[in-house]
């Protein structure tokens, strides 16, 4: 028999849950910080990668750095360079989103071959 929750620590639990799908939602977060672990980057290059509006990655980028994910910096060159990178928060969702993608193959593999 599974072990009780204590009511406390499944609310905890459920709070901590939301907020991290707060961060992580949405068609393009999760693709744009993918697109990071492969290192820094400049907008065009993850705009490219990903397949994303300009618009719609300026506003995830922002959402992103709100949230600590991303940092965003920017070169004093001519033309003005700004690379996006993973902060160590942002590292530190590797596991997760390994097991994700994980998942992911699996639920893919699971869908297709029940055609």
């Amino acid at each position: 028999m599974a072990k009780a929750i204590k009511k406390e620590t499944c609310q905890y639990r459920l709070i901590a849950g939301k907020d991290a799908m707060e961060v992580l939602q949405g068609k393009w977060r999760i693709p744009i910080i993918i697109s990071l672990t492969d290192g820094d980057k400049r907008f065009g290059e993850i705009q490219r990668e990903i397949g994303i509006s300009p618009k719609m990655l300026s506003q995830e980028l922002k959402a992103l750095e709100e949230n600590k994910i991303i940092t965003r910096t920017l070169y004093d060159s001519m033309p003005v360079t700004v690379e996006y990178s993973l902060t160590p928060l942002g590292r530190s969702t590797d596991k997760l989103l390994e097991e994700f993608l994980k998942w992911g193959t699996h639920f893919r593999n699971e869908m297709l071959g029940n055609r």
